[in-house]
């Protein structure tokens, strides 16, 4: 079951980030779909790349900064599902809410 987003998506922005970053899906998780998210709240997300593509660091970094640039600001987590811990990957995807989708 997923939550809706305590503050506002910016979906145009998103897709465009996305589309530039050989991002094919980013999907929000964590606090921001819950009751106990703070105005001080850092945005987990979860993004998935192409097949085959793998970004630097400086790249990650670029996301990240547009990313909360989008989000008015805020602090942005950048994840991949690989990088959850395999104790609560499937509970994390299950509850992520979707926000950019290729195709």
């Amino acid at each position: 079951m997923t939550g809706t987003p305590h503050v506002p998506v910016p979906y145009d922005d998103i897709g465009r980030i996305c589309r530039k970053h050989h991002i094919r899906k980013l999907s929000l998780f964590g606090s921001v779909l819950r009751e106990d998210f703070r105005p001080e709240s850092d945005i987990d997300s979860l993004v998935e790349f192409e097949e085959g593509y793998t970004p630097g660091f400086f790249r990650l970094f670029a996301i990240r900064e547009e990313l909360s640039r989008a989000f008015g600001g805020k602090e942005i987590d950048l994840l991949t599902p690989q990088d959850l811990s395999r104790y609560f990957r499937d509970d994390v995807l299950a509850a992520a809410e979707v926000c950019y989708a290729e195709g």
